[in-house]
């Protein structure tokens, strides 16, 4: 497949966080109905699967050679951003919680490179 040699380390290391935020977040939206309470707020269970999806979506765009991959990523870093400030507000010492907000923010921050690059 000749789109992968046009991989940069950057958009290499994007899709990997990417893939990392959409399955930190599957597992946390199951956490969080688990905990119950704000946790399982359907606004808070929104974001985090949407946040899944498009992190999903958007390593596809990339891995695919997608000619429309900035505009997913700057969607996606917006979406993660959310996220992050979501998990980071429920956090208070749950390691789950933090490991999302972490999760979100690193490919918030990757996203954002990719978008404007």
């Amino acid at each position: 497949m000749a789109h992968t040699q046009q991989l940069t380390n950057e958009m290499t290391e994007c899709i990997q966080n990417c893939l990392d935020c959409y399955s930190v977040c599957v597992e946390t939206a199951f956490h969080c109905l688990t905990l119950g309470g704000q946790h399982a707020d359907p606004r808070h269970i929104t974001l985090l699967n949407t946040c899944a999806r498009i992190c999903e979506t958007s390593a596809m765009f990339m891995l695919s050679g997608s000619e429309f991959h900035k505009r997913v990523c700057g969607v996606c870093a917006e979406v993660c951003q959310a996220c992050e400030e979501d998990c980071s507000r429920m956090a208070d010492g749950d390691e789950t919680m933090e490991r999302c907000a972490e999760a979100c923010g690193a490919c918030a921050e990757s996203c954002r490179r990719m978008s404007a690059g």
